[in-house]
């Protein structure tokens, strides 16, 4: 038996999966500083720590893989005694934590979504309520996410996430606020406001659908510039939004809508609440409400039952609306949602084929776009260096999912996390080239 080293514990926090898990990491990280211990995230293999917290996805197929094989890659780190202790928490662990267990056993404690102050007593912190909001941001410093809900009361058929993370749950907007101007504080520029579903915000909460109310105040925190809203669901859309998103120039003309499918079958099917006409409608509001908004939107195709003549309808439809920005998922058959009752009926490289299909429209729709930018000047964030360019985004873009803005770096120096002119010179499908505008001029 090997000898416990006498090293001060260090806690190595992983993340899987999507935003929210990044925020709920980063509040974990920050209840764990408060409470002195050492903790990183995602540290190289030599720097890791010998104390490991696995948050986990569980949404489909390819992250449930992605979360499993990291669980065994830190189980078998344990066995050769490279690390003392395994936690894992978060969505896979709250969906399937029986089967893990027994599959799994090595694995020194598992953790559901809202088990935090239990986790923390697991490696020896107390769960602070006073640290309201105060986390460790993995983030570049200029943007932070902010979740606003947690939970789902939506009835999709393909969806586990209510599974996971229970009903919807508004914040309160005070707290919000008070969040905000703390990461404010710390140099944020950029709020990207996160939740299962922006559109009930406030319904549990005022009885009534609030968000444009919490973006007002929230455009009021000194040193934000951008607010970003991500995850809106198309039906019941709070439309005050729009008219506040016009004049306030604080909220970004972006909105991440994920709409599915298009098709009258198969939305019905999806329990969608909406239909092509109304879909199509609501699109149309947008773009007339504020023009020049970036929509992005997420689809999936391969559903149960989901016919050729179906993903024509879809594939259409794409054409038709020419999003700025679009992801296309195959369906991923999740058990305990009302769509594993049907038969999983396309072959899997038929979901394939469709789902190139649909991101080579819109690669070109994109690079038509791009193309109308050239010679325009943007307003852009500068994230990062990485390799001999600086990496900037405009208002229309997200972080991680959409279009770049590639600035030479021989040619001119910025400062990451400051907002700069760029005037665009070049484009590509999904990336745009530029230089200062005040060089541009010269």
């Amino acid at each position: 038996m090997r000898t416990k080293s006498l090293k001060k514990n260090k806690i190595n926090v992983i993340t899987l999966g999507c935003s929210k898990n990044v925020y709920d990491s980063e509040v974990l990280m920050g209840q764990l500083k408060a409470s002195g211990k050492d903790v990183t995230h995602e540290a190289p293999a030599h720097d890791e720590g010998n104390i490991i917290v696995i948050n986990t996805c569980g949404f489909i197929d390819n992250a449930k893989e992605e979360s499993v094989n990291m669980i065994l890659n830190y189980v078998d780190k344990k066995e050769q005694g490279i690390v003392d202790k395994v936690f894992v928490t978060g969505c896979l662990s709250e969906r399937y934590k029986p089967d893990l267990v027994r599959e799994i056993p090595n694995v020194d404690q598992y953790f559901g979504t809202t088990e935090l102050p239990l986790l923390l007593k697991a490696l020896g912190a107390d769960y602070k309520h006073e640290l309201l909001g105060e986390r460790l941001t993995t983030t570049p410093k200029n943007y932070a996410y902010l979740k606003i809900a947690e939970g789902c009361d939506r009835p999709c058929s393909f969806c586990a996430i209510p599974l996971m993370r229970g009903k919807h749950i508004s914040q309160p907007i005070e707290k919000l606020v008070k969040e905000a101007e703390g990461l404010a504080r710390n140099g944020v520029k950029e709020l990207i406001l996160i939740a299962q579903d922006l559109t009930y915000y406030g319904l549990d909460l005022y009885k009534k659908r609030n968000l444009a109310e919490l973006l007002e105040n929230l455009a009021k925190v000194e040193g934000i510039e951008w607010i970003r809203l991500h995850y809106a669901f198309p039906s019941g859309f709070p439309m005050d939004v729009l008219e506040l998103m016009k004049r306030e120039p604080k909220i970004c003309n972006y909105i991440d809508i994920p709409l599915q499918h298009i098709s009258d079958n198969i939305l019905k099917s999806m329990r969608r609440g909406t239909t092509q006409e109304k879909t199509t409608r609501l699109l149309k509001e947008f773009r007339e409400a504020v023009p020049g908004m970036a929509i992005r939107t997420t689809l999936i195709v391969g559903y149960p039952g989901e016919t050729e003549e179906d993903f024509q309808i879809l594939k259409k439809w794409v054409e038709e609306m020419r999003f700025e920005r679009l992801g296309c998922f195959t369906y991923s058959h999740e058990e305990n949602t009302h769509a594993y009752l049907l038969e999983d009926d396309v072959p899997a490289e038929v979901k394939q084929q469709r789902a190139n299909e649909i991101m080579e429209i819109q690669s070109q729709i994109s690079w038509d776009l791009n193309q109308e930018k050239i010679g325009q000047t943007f307003r852009c964030i500068i994230d990062r260096k990485e390799g001999s360019h600086f990496v900037g985004r405009t208002e229309f873009d997200s972080p991680d999912v959409d279009n770049e803005v590639l600035i030479d770096a021989s040619i001119t120096y910025l400062k990451t996390g400051e907002f700069v002119n760029i005037k665009i010179t070049d484009a590509t499908e999904f990336d745009l080239y530029g230089i200062p505008a005040d060089m541009a001029e010269n």
